[in-house]
């Protein structure tokens, strides 16, 4: 493999040699064809010391847009402005980045189009915004990502059952509304405790069917609410206590 000599190494070795590289013709010098002898040109030397392009890996910032009506060349126009108007709002469209494939034959769109975003978000914005969007009475528009379709193409032709694993019953929350007495549960909850009980009119006593110790004090369970209910009902019937007292007292003095 040859050793990539830069112009400067040229000049500097040329001047150990006492040679004069002004007054050498460089332009009568031809090498032989795919001969270079590891001498940069210009161009190569200015690429190597720049920074590699970074090149757009992936189709995921684009789009593909079907059931689009199929039109003659004279409304090509007026269906690509209207295509641009519904998806510009969602992202910017490259530069030439909407395409519309032309059927030769009849010289009419296939109906369905391909449009390139300058991010994979905005592209994805697209197909969540406008997938199922209604452009006439006629025409639902499907969306995909072009990505996508490279899965589609990896489904096999050949059908194969999906793997069914055995049914396993789990617990039945409402297996309490079957009961065959057809009885009401009620829940009390008192600080870290949860109780619930059968509510059986033709007994006098509720029956304790669920109970819990739980750390957990932020759910807030029907006995809560009544309790505070009750909290507040005897607090009020306090006030009022205190305040007939005072009526009484007021009127003995006055009387």
């Amino acid at each position: 493999m040859a050793l990539a000599i830069s112009m400067e190494g040229i000049e500097a070795r040329a001047r150990e040699l006492g040679v004069d590289l002004s007054a050498v013709d460089l332009d009568s010098i031809t090498l032989p064809a795919g001969e270079d002898f590891g001498i940069l040109s210009d161009d190569e030397e200015i690429l190597r010391n720049e920074d590699p392009p970074e090149l757009e890996m992936g189709l995921s910032n684009i789009i593909v847009v079907d059931n689009l009506p199929v039109v003659p060349p004279e409304k090509f126009e007026k269906l690509e402005n209207v295509i641009r108007k519904i998806y510009s709002q969602i992202g910017v469209i490259k530069e030439n980045g909407l395409w519309m494939p032309v059927n030769p034959d009849t010289k009419k769109t296939y109906g369905y189009c391909f449009i390139e975003y300058n991010t994979p978000q905005e592209a994805e914005l697209a197909r969540e915004k406008t997938n199922g969007y209604k452009l006439d009475k006629s025409h639902i528009l499907a969306v995909n990502m072009l990505d996508d379709f490279g899965k589609y193409m990896k489904v096999p032709d050949t059908w194969t059952p999906a793997e069914i694993n055995p049914y396993t019953p789990g617990e039945n929350l409402l297996k309490w509304l079957t009961d065959e007495k057809a009885r009401d549960q009620f829940v009390l909850r008192a600080g870290t405790l949860t109780e619930v009980y059968w509510n059986d009119v033709r007994k006098l006593a509720p029956e304790l069917v669920f109970q819990k110790q739980s750390r957990y004090n932020g759910w807030l369970g029907v006995g809560d609410v009544r309790r505070g209910r009750r909290r507040e009902k005897a607090a009020g019937d306090s006030q009022n206590a205190g305040l007939s007292g005072r009526r009484r007292a007021a009127r003995a003095v006055i009387g």
